[in-house]
């Protein structure tokens, strides 16, 4: 409630949106009388447009693509998937970055040379290359999306995590928790990496809309979800040659796309401002 009520009215609006995408993804493809993935009457349904009714009498909101299915169910079950790549592939790529970072910063060493120099390595080439190479090599689909957006996004988390256990193992609570008689392994799970994981946490937020922003372009690409299972990614792709002819097959999901990502943006923006006010109230505090 807190940050609801600090929070300015484009923060407001975004979180509002999200809920609202929430919502429908999960509420529309369960509560439609159409199947988003049945093939129909082509004839009399295809590419009706936005706000009109069929010749069964049913209201089309955003209309209906090339084989007559509603646009509108369509978008809302894309929807459902890459809320879930993003989620996933954000939450799954911060952790792996965490784990590396922490053990990197917290063992020292070999470990710590070879960590980085993987995490250096994978960073100097751009992250676009290494996601259409990794999907070129395994069978595209929804747990190949995931493990590729992992596997090429945990190397910013780790040199971040890193930096910020290297300061605090010289804390004095740190010191004081050896002094104690706590293990090493204990002393870095239970205190140092709990008050090293903000930029995690920031990063993890920020990456959500990255992650589905690369969803939708490997399967623009035809690289990530494969139809008939729809994504903003590959509707988009089903509707660029339309998009004369019926720009609504291609616009809806596109605007959805955008509208998601920029809210996701400003939410993290806002969240890493909070957090960064927080350390430095709290550094004023201990001055």
């Amino acid at each position: 409630m807190s940050f609801w009520r600090r929070s300015s009215a484009v923060n407001r609006a975004s979180v509002i949106l999200l809920v609202l995408l929430v919502l429908g993804a999960f509420l529309v493809p369960m509560l439609s009388r159409q199947d988003p993935l049945a093939i129909g009457d082509v004839l009399a349904l295809r590419l009706l447009p936005p706000g009109a009714r069929d010749v069964h009498g049913v209201f089309h909101w955003l209309g209906t693509d090339r084989f007559g299915r509603d646009l509108f169910v369509r978008m809302m079950l894309a929807g459902r998937v890459s809320l879930a790549v993003g989620l996933l592939g954000s939450l799954l790529a911060s952790g792996v970055g965490t784990m590396a970072g922490a053990i990197a910063a917290w063992t020292g060493g070999a470990v710590d040379r070879v960590l980085m120099a993987i995490a250096d390595a994978l960073l100097a080439i751009p992250r676009l290359v290494l996601l259409l190479v990794c999907a070129a090599l395994w069978r595209p689909g929804f747990t190949t999306v995931v493990v590729v957006l992992v596997a090429t996004g945990w190397m910013g988390v780790a040199r971040m995590i890193r930096a910020e256990v290297l300061g605090v193992r010289a804390q004095p609570y740190v010191d004081a928790a050896r002094a104690l008689g706590a293990s090493s392994r204990r002393v870095l799970w239970r205190h140092a990496l709990p008050n090293a994981l903000g930029p995690a946490i920031v990063a993890t937020t920020l990456g959500v809309g990255n992650a589905i922003l690369l969803e939708s372009g490997l399967s623009f690409l035809g690289l990530g979800i494969q139809p008939p299972e729809p994504s903003w990614g590959n509707m988009i792709a089903g509707g660029r040659d339309l998009i004369v002819a019926a720009p609504w097959v291609a616009i809806a999901p596109g605007l959805a796309l955008v509208a998601t990502v920029l809210a996701c943006t400003l939410l993290g923006d806002s969240f890493r401002d909070r957090v960064a006010g927080d350390a430095g109230s709290t550094l004023r505090d201990r001055v």
